[in-house]
C-alpha cells in the first residue's frame, strides 16, 4: 500500500499529481505549520499560451497576531478582491487556448464562491484536478487524525495511520543543506519502506489525458 502525503497547496504543480498516480492513498498534510510566502496560498501561471512570461497569483490570509497557524486554520483575508484578479489573470491567459472551455466553467464558479479557509479552498482546487487527470484514490486529510512528531517520525505515523507500507516523496524532502531529511534507517526498522521519485515529466496543457502514460514507471 503505497501512501503519498503532501501540503495542500494552491494550483499544485505537475509533480504534486504525479506522485499521486503512483499512489494507492493521498493524504492531505494540513496539520503542520503555515508557512508564508509558500506554495500553500501562491502559485504562477503562465500569461498566455506558448509565452515565457509567468503572473504571481497569491491569496491573501490573515497573520497577523497569528506566529504559529496550522494549515487548516489559515482564515482568508476576504476584505482584499483576490478571487477576482486571480479568475481575469486565468481568463485572460488561456481564453484562447483549446481546452480552455472545457474547463472554465469549474474556475470560474471556484472564484465567485467565498471561501473562508485556505484549506478548504486548495482541497477543492486538488480533488477537481484529481478528477480531470483520472487519479482515483482515496483522499485524507491529516488533521482528522492524531499525527504526532515531526519530519521522519510524522511521516512513520502517517502511515501507520493509513496503513501502508511505502511511503513515496519527491526530492523536495531536503533541509537547507540540500540533505535528505527523510531517515529511511528509521522506516526500515518499522517494516515500511520508503521511495524517492524525480519528477521530470514534460506537461502538455492540451492533453490532460495523456499524461498519465506518460507518468508509468
Amino acid at each position: 500500500m503505497i501512501l503519498v502525503a503532501h501540503q495542500p497547496e494552491y494550483l499544485p504543480y505537475l509533480g504534486f499529481f504525479y506522485k499521486a498516480m503512483k499512489a494507492d492513498k493521498f493524504i492531505l498534510v494540513d496539520h503542520v505549520q503555515f508557512e508564508r510566502d509558500d506554495f500553500q496560498n501562491r502559485n504562477r501561471i503562465r500569461t498566455g499560451p506558448g509565452s515565457d512570461g509567468w503572473v504571481w497569483l497569491s491569496v491573501p490570509v490573515i497573520t497577523k497576531n497569528k506566529s504559529f497557524q496550522k494549515i487548516n486554520e489559515v482564515r482568508i483575508d476576504n476584505s482584499r478582491y483576490w478571487a477576482k484578479k486571480h479568475w481575469k489573470s486565468i481568463y485572460y491567459s488561456y481564453k484562447d487556448a483549446p481546452f480552455f472551455d472545457q474547463y472554465k466553467y469549474f474556475f470560474e464558479k471556484l472564484y465567485l464562491k467565498k471561501w473562508e479557509k485556505l484549506s478548504d479552498l486548495n482541497e477543492e482546487i486538488i480533488r477537481y484536478l484529481f478528477l480531470q487527470f483520472n487519479i482515483d484514490i482515496p483522499v485524507y486529510k491529516s488533521s482528522d487524525y492524531n499525527i504526532e512528531g515531526k519530519k521522519t517520525d510524522m511521516i512513520i505515523n502517517l502511515c501507520k495511520a493509513m496503513k501502508a507500507d511505502c511511503h513515496l516523496s519527491g526530492p523536495g524532502l531536503t533541509t537547507e543543506g540540500g540533505e535528505h531529511y527523510v531517515e529511511v534507517k528509521k522506516f526500515e526498522k518499522e517494516g515500511l519502506s520508503h521511495q524517492f521519485q524525480i519528477l521530470n515529466i514534460l506537461f502538455t496543457r492540451s492533453s490532460l489525458n495523456r499524461l498519465r502514460p506518460i507518468c508509468q514507471l
